[in-house]
């Protein structure tokens, strides 16, 4: 027995599962198969490793789908301040300098995945297969279909890869990517601290790479510590007690008095972009269309604007008669997305390599850089929007208005 559905999204992970909130009540039939949910919640749990700076824009797009109770009744840190220094270059942004109530939210990947899954489950035009894997993807440009591994088989006019940037669906479908490796790894920390809440974020400039301090709620916070691959592991392979003296060492005084290590990771840092984001019936979006340096923070983001602007484009297709899959319909998602992405993949590999440089004319360029930003209020107004989320072609969706009708 074969389900037929309008658009089967592979991947049900903070984007994917976003994309089938989006379509939610659009009158279009909706699959998402995800193969590995995430653990149920608990307030007096760890924090997780994984969390997000989930901008502005991003919030208007939980909002709008109606997930956003979801998540703030489980956990997030607003943030009101956003911290970028070096050397003598400093410059401090601050929500009330542009009369706005904060800059943004820490919140844990997971929080995200599971209020937007919470949400999916009340729509009826929307169906979740999970746990499940996928055992074949046969790719058509007429129509996919997927084998579950339990036996199940679906199809679909269009096929959505929302699963990662190994993607199973980007690579059945013959689509390329251009890649490489930046030359870092990073060591992700949750920590414990002596400060009651904090509400900034803030991030050093090192040449052996950054050092990022992300706050989350009551007296924890998530440190990021980018480094060569060596002296990564050589790092993460220390006992607790060791590596917390050497996170005291090396981290500045605005870290505050860091009580205990909760739990670390790492991971290499890697840039890919897919060749295209479309062709006739399968489009791509969040890691499976780009990985971006994660130095500000920005992935999770651009996916979640992704997954708004197929969606727009997929309702607006539906109320005007045309076809789902078709190359045309599809590549107007790929006009709205493509630039914005190479935009901010482009700055953050801006970021990396003017900071990652001990060339004394370029430290004293971006020195400079970090104080003239801190004086002139028209330059520090836009970098605020552009971390916001607020710059450029925005969907509707992350704009708070909603897509249907």
């Amino acid at each position: 027995m074969t389900e037929h559905y309008d658009v089967v999204i592979i991947g049900g992970g903070m984007v994917g599962a976003a994309l089938g909130c989006s379509l939610g009540d659009s009158g279009l039939r909706v699959a998402v198969v995800e193969d590995s949910p995430p653990p149920s919640f608990a307030p007096d749990q760890p924090h997780d490793l994984r969390v997000s700076a989930i901008s502005i824009a991003s919030a208007s797009i939980v909002k709008t789908v109606g997930a956003w109770s979801g998540l703030i009744s489980r956990r997030c840190c607003p943030f009101r301040r956003m911290r970028v220094w070096e050397d003598r270059g400093d410059v401090e942004f601050r929500s009330e300098d542009i009369n706005e109530p904060l800059l943004g939210y820490i919140v844990e990947n997971r929080v995200i995945q599971l209020a937007l899954l919470d949400r999916l489950a009340q729509f009826s035009n929307v169906e979740l297969f999970c746990p499940v894997k996928t055992k074949t993807i046969d790719y058509h440009a007429g129509g996919s279909s997927v084998e579950l591994e339990d036996g199940r088989r679906i199809e679909g006019r269009l096929l959505v890869a929302a699963d990662g940037g190994y993607s199973r669906v980007r690579q059945v479908a013959g689509m390329g990517v251009s890649a490489w490796d930046y030359r870092q790894h990073a060591l992700v920390l949750t920590v414990e601290t002596g400060y009651a809440q904090q509400d900034i974020t803030w991030q050093r400039f090192l040449p052996t790479g950054p050092q990022a301090f992300l706050p989350l709620d009551g007296p924890n916070a998530s440190l990021v510590w980018y480094h060569t691959p060596d002296e990564v592991r050589r790092l993460k392979e220390l006992p607790d007690e060791d590596l917390l003296r050497e996170v005291k060492a090396a981290f500045p005084p605005e870290l505050g008095d860091i009580t205990r290590i909760v739990s670390k990771g790492s991971f290499p840092l890697k840039r890919q972009h897919a060749l295209n984001y479309t062709k006739e019936g399968v489009a791509l979006i969040g890691d499976a269309a780009h990985m971006i340096h994660p130095l500000a923070g920005q992935g999770v983001n651009i996916g979640l604007l992704d997954a708004a602007a197929l969606a727009q484009v997929l309702v607006a297709a539906r109320r005007d008669g045309r076809d789902l899959g078709a190359a045309k319909t599809l590549l107007e998602f790929e006009r709205m997305r493509r630039r914005n992405n190479l935009l901010m993949m482009t700055t953050m590999d801006l970021f990396y390599r003017v900071f990652g440089t001990v060339h004394l004319p370029i430290k004293l360029f971006r020195n400079i850089g970090l104080g003239l930003a801190e004086h002139i209020s028209p330059a520090k107004k836009m970098a605020m929007k552009y971390a916001m989320g607020l710059n450029g072609e925005l969907p509707r969706l992350a704009r708070g208005e909603a897509i249907l009708g």
